[in-house]
Formats: C-alpha cells, structure tokens, sequence
C-alpha cells in the first residue's frame, strides 16, 4: 500500500515558512542540494528541473503530490500552473477554482481522497505542504521527513495548524550536514 508522507522544511522552532508564506531563509545549497536532488529529484519544481539537469531523471520516492493552497499559490503568482507536471498534482482549497487540466482541486474531504490514493497503484504520496492540510490529514501521515534548518523564525506557518492532538511517531533515519540542517525520517508509532 501507498503511503502519505509528509515532506517539509521547518525551522527549529516549527514553521515550514514565514507569516507571508516566504520560505527564503532556508537555504538551498552546496551539500545539502546536492543530497535533496540526489535522493528527492521528484520534490523539484517543473520550471527548476532543466537548471538542475533533473529532466530525465526517475521518481525515486514519489509520483503524486497534494498541497494546500498556500503551498500552491507561489507558482501561480509566477505564472505558473503545473508546478509539478511530472506527477499527478492535487490541490486542496475551498475557494480556488480550476486553473490546469493537469491540476486537479480538492474542495473537501483530503483524508478520503488520501484514502483513497493509498489504494491504487503507484508510488507513495508526497503531501507537499501546509499546515493546516497536514493538520487536517494528520492520522492519513506514515511518514515525516523533516528537513530541521537551523534557524529560529519566531511566528509563521507551522509545520501542523490545528487543534491540539498528540500523534506519535518513532525516528527513523537522520542526515546531518556541516551547515547544521539535519534530515530526519520518522514512521507513525
């Protein structure tokens, strides 16, 4: 079975990005890149993939991708509308109407269509971002793989927007860097 995971940037203290959505702070260079092109080539955006010599390159761990409409709405800011044409692309809003046949809109119910993702064929599910969907799929999630910035922010998105519900997970595997980021992998307990 297909599992949800949940793959994100945060800062130490717990935001995935900025009260205005920016998440410019969390740099993206030397061996870090290197290792997240390596291993998540799927995760890079569709107008980033030529730059990094990522056009051919296979899924390694996805090939589905659901966000909210915070996460979304950057690329279409930018004019663009498939930020991830090279995998089946969900957004969840209940206010954005349709703005790319490759790009389906979820008004309700994430956890169903996450439910229902799980049961079909394919690779497993990256859910993309932002709080308040990860809150709301919160018991869909069999994995986090946090990337930990070593920066504190203060106030901004949290890494889960909603109500108070502990929910365990176990770690798994870690990736520390010289800059300080570290990757960690951890399972639902």
């Amino acid at each position: 079975m297909r599992k949800l995971t949940y793959y994100v940037a945060a800062s130490l203290d717990g935001y995935i990005a900025g009260p205005d959505g920016s998440y410019d702070f969390f740099p993206f260079e030397g061996e870090v890149r290197e290792a997240i092109l390596a291993e998540y080539p799927e995760t890079m955006p569709v107008h980033l993939r030529g730059p990094f010599g990522l056009t051919d390159t296979p899924h390694r761990h996805f090939d589905t991708v659901i966000m909210g409409r915070g996460t979304y709405e950057p690329a279409l800011k930018a004019g663009i509308t498939s930020p991830y044409a090279h995998l089946k692309q969900y957004v969840v809003s209940r206010t954005l109407a349709s703005t790319d046949p490759e790009v389906e809109i979820v008004a309700d119910a994430p956890a169903e269509l996450v439910r229902d993702l799980k049961k079909q064929e394919g690779m497993d599910i990256w859910l993309a971002g932002g709080g308040k969907l990860a809150a709301a799929l919160r018991d869909e999630i069999d994995q986090l793989i946090i990337k930990h910035n070593p920066v504190v922010i203060g106030t901004g998105i949290p890494l889960f927007d909603g109500p108070f519900t502990p929910t365990g997970f176990l770690p798994a595997a870690r990736r520390d860097f010289g800059s300080g980021l570290s990757i960690v992998t951890y399972t639902r307990k």
